[in-house]
């Protein structure tokens, strides 16, 4: 299945941003706000500079404790993004996704963003492949 396929089973292909000079806090409250697990962090919103996810947030708190909630989400996000196109299978960016042991990856189109995908997204079209060639197979078995 290609990344392009994926896009358009969600719900809402909108991308959350965040400009880079955003307060830890204030990303904190978008994420829990819009239920989910990662922004992706842009100046212009079309072009990401980098990605901040629950776990930057997390992991920052437990080694600098409370402070760390002024600072700006470009002092956290991750810079050095792997990133993938529509024209992308679903099961290279889920051995991307794994290798790398990160959720949420971008999507761009000659380095604007058009998406974002999760692992949760990549998995359940994996699945949804995986039960239409067995449903071919049992149809083919049985003779219909």
């Amino acid at each position: 299945m290609l990344v392009s396929q994926i896009l358009k089973t969600k719900p809402d292909d909108k991308v959350v941003t965040a400009k880079p000079g955003l307060a830890i806090s204030e990303a904190a409250a978008m994420l829990a706000e819009k239920r989910i697990g990662t922004l992706v962090i842009s100046a212009d919103g079309k072009t990401p500079d980098g990605i901040l996810s629950e776990r930057d947030i997390v992991r920052e708190l437990g080694r600098a404790g409370a402070g760390c909630l002024e600072q700006a989400a470009e002092t956290l996000m991750t810079r050095k993004l792997v990133t993938c196109s529509r024209d992308d299978r679903s099961d290279a960016v889920l051995q991307k996704m794994t290798d790398g042991r990160f959720r949420h990856m971008p999507v761009l189109e000659d380095g604007v963003l058009v998406g974002l995908i999760s692992l949760g997204d990549v998995v359940k079209a994996q699945l949804q492949e995986l039960s239409m060639e067995k449903q071919a197979l049992e149809g083919m078995i049985m003779g219909h």
